[in-house]
């Protein structure tokens, strides 16, 4: 692959100045190994340590995306801008979507994803199961869907099916937006039909969730007790409607003051905001430092959670991942998630950055490496269960996610890791 796409494709991930030191030192493109997890690697000190302490039935990814080209009955849907070369940064990320959740061995797209995906989660122990993401349409002011400002599409029925077909892999998370003239009833039969949340993308799909237009959303939300599971930060990776405004996590404020469990994708970690409570002395402030100071006040205790997708990237290696390994007090109230299919995506990652910064152990390199060619789902993490700082890590509790989608009074959550 030239050097050109390569750097292209850094831009969805946001990558800036001085990102070409970070040449992915295991290649480009993902090689979508058929073979099982060596014995050497599943029994490999690397891996038993990254499980030792978890309950498998309590690991819930809580960011798995389902996607496809809509050659079934799936419903799926892509924007055509992804399909041509007219548009090259969105061809690209396509490109790279589809290589990283390798579904070309199969007749259809739809269902080579969801093989792959079972193949990788074969590798997890029995019991740990993986939330598959909905995702709805941008829409306008009025209510409307707009496709044409949408990127892609992953119906609520079909994300429902494949989790009842497969109940003992994969919980479901609904996408819902609150201006939908019929938002209330969607909720309420997402709800009847099993699913543990709803996914939110602000930027990409039109919704401010500041807008008293989303109280009576909120309040359905507090009342079923599902939390909302919704991008904060700058979005780099799907384009949508293009409203960065409404990432600041600041705008979180609405829904936590109704009582809403807040699940906040990526801890907010990338780009900046406006300080929103500074009134008309507004300046803007690192989007994870906003994040921070909502984490700090008492009152949104038991709802207010940090999401750690993504945090591994190469573009948030830096301090965002220092803090959240020193926050011991926050080690209740972070989830993990693994934004599949991006750990399929290798120059996301580099094993070379985080051993040059001392975040892991010289000779976990090799090991990591070869589980990524294997297995991206489940590099992604023991990547997260291998990494410290001043001998401290992620407690095992980040990854019994299912306590977030489960306890509706904070109580649950609130237990030390």
């Amino acid at each position: 692959m030239k050097r050109r796409t390569f750097l292209a494709t850094l831009a969805l991930a946001g990558t800036g100045t001085g990102v070409w030191k970070f040449w992915p030192e295991d290649g480009v493109l993902n090689p979508c190994s058929e073979q099982p997890l060596p014995e050497s690697l599943s029994s490999h000190p690397l891996v038993r340590a990254a499980w030792h302490g978890i309950e498998p039935d309590k690991l819930w990814d809580c960011h798995v995306h389902l996607i496809g080209a809509g050659d079934s009955d799936s419903g799926l849907w892509i924007n055509p801008d992804l399909l041509s070369l007219a548009h090259p940064v969105q061809w690209i990320q396509r490109y790279f979507y589809l290589n990283a959740s390798c579904p070309a061995h199969s007749g259809s797209m739809d269902a080579g994803f969801l093989t792959r995906l079972m193949r990788l989660q074969d590798d997890f122990p029995r019991g740990s199961k993986l939330m598959l993401l909905a995702f709805d349409w941008f829409h306008d002011a009025k209510g409307q869907s707009v496709p044409a400002a949408s990127s892609f599409y992953t119906p609520n029925d079909y994300a429902r099916r494949v989790a009842a077909r497969y109940p003992h892999r994969f919980e479901w998370i609904a996408s819902i937006h609150p201006y939908r003239p019929d938002a209330l009833d969607a909720l309420l039969q997402a709800v009847e039909q099993g699913a543990r949340a709803v996914k939110w993308l602000p930027a990409a799909q039109g919704m401010d969730p500041a807008s008293r237009r989303c109280d009576a959303f909120y309040r359905a939300l507090s009342q079923q007790g599902i939390p909302l599971l919704t991008h904060a930060g700058t979005e780099l990776a799907v384009k949508g409607g293009n409203r960065e405004d409404f990432g600041n996590p600041l705008r979180l404020r609405r829904p936590l003051e109704q009582g809403v469990r807040v699940l906040v994708a990526h801890c907010a970690s990338l780009g900046s905001g406006l300080d929103l409570d500074a009134g008309s002395r507004a300046r803007r402030v690192d989007n994870f430092d906003l994040f921070a100071r909502l984490m700090e006040e008492p009152h949104y205790q038991g709802l207010l959670f940090g999401e750690i997708s993504g945090i591994t990237q190469i573009n948030r290696v830096q301090d965002r991942l220092e803090t959240l390994l020193r926050r011991a007090d926050w080690q209740t109230r972070l989830i993990n998630g693994s934004d599949y299919p991006l750990p399929g995506i290798l120059p996301l990652f580099s094993i070379k950055q985080m051993l040059r910064r001392g975040y892991l152990q010289p000779d976990a390199g090799a090991a990591l490496s070869d589980i990524r060619r294997h297995n991206p789902l489940l590099f992604d993490l023991v990547l997260k269960r291998s990494l410290r700082i001043d001998a401290t890590g992620f407690a095992p509790r980040v990854f019994e996610s299912r306590r977030a989608f489960q306890a509706t009074s904070g109580d649950d959550t609130s237990r030390a890791a």
